[in-house]
């Protein structure tokens, strides 16, 4: 009988140990699980960054296109004998044209060193000063000395007449969002009070598609969240060469 018991109590004993193993591995395997997430976040920070220089890469390359383009164009129209019939480009829509190409090179090594720090701040100052610039060509074109501003509802809080956010980051985008369209929509009003035919017109068009376009990213920021930076900052300048495009072809389309 004492035989049995101190069998039984061993056998027990036996038993507890196996249990104590059994309950290490489980620990080691999450020890292990962590540290292998922790190992794998810098190559997930590395695959992000190379995504983001293809892109930029990307970038470069629809410029140089652009650029080539626009070369060819200035060829075309220095080689083409005076008096050829043609509506002919107005030296203001050509110089805005070389003055966005500048920009648009400007703005992709902006974006070189865009993080989720910086990235509000240079967007809010990009679209300020594309809004400003905009709107300068516009009283110019215009021949107005204030671009209209439409009337605002003073049944809400915000001095921009528009309600707003209370929170941190949605509070400064709701501003911002609301002061800038207030002046694209003074814009568009004030063009569309111009008539032109010929190479005013083209000009014309070519304002509209620059007002319309910084509506297009204004709305755009009405749902913008502060983890979109990249995508919203590579989409801004992906856009800017979109209507760079465009606008060297309407140029050369002109000058046919």
């Amino acid at each position: 009988m004492h035989c049995r018991t101190i069998m039984a109590v061993a056998g027990l004993a036996a038993a507890v140990g196996m249990g104590g193993c059994k309950s290490e591995p489980v620990g080691m395997r999450r020890d292990a699980t962590t540290a292998n997430q922790a190992a794998r976040e810098p190559d997930r920070a590395a695959e992000t960054q190379r995504q983001h220089e293809q892109e930029l890469s990307k970038m470069d390359d629809r410029v140089a296109s652009v650029e080539r383009e626009y070369s060819d164009y200035l060829a075309k129209r220095a080689a083409r004998p005076l008096g050829t019939s043609g509506t002919k480009a107005t030296p203001d829509l050509r110089d805005n044209v070389k003055s966005d190409m500048d920009d648009v090179k400007q703005a992709i090594n902006n974006l070189r060193t865009t993080n989720a720090e910086n990235w509000w701040q240079r967007h809010e100052s990009a679209l300020s000063t594309a809004v400003n610039d905009v709107e300068a060509d516009v009283k110019r074109f215009s021949a107005t000395r204030s671009v209209p501003a439409p009337k605002k509802d003073l049944h809400v809080p915000d001095p921009s007449g528009h309600p707003v956010s209370t929170e941190p980051f949605m509070s400064g985008r709701d501003k911002f969002v609301a002061d800038m369209r207030v002046r694209i929509d003074a814009m568009d009003k004030a063009l569309g009070n111009v008539k032109a035919t010929g190479p005013r017109k083209t000009e014309l068009d070519d304002l509209h598609a620059r007002v319309n376009k910084l509506g297009e990213d204004i709305d755009h920021l009405k749902s913008a969240k502060a983890e979109d930076w990249w995508d919203l900052s590579k989409s801004r300048v992906n856009d800017f060469i979109d209507r760079l495009e465009k606008s060297v072809a309407r140029l050369d389309k002109t000058d046919r």
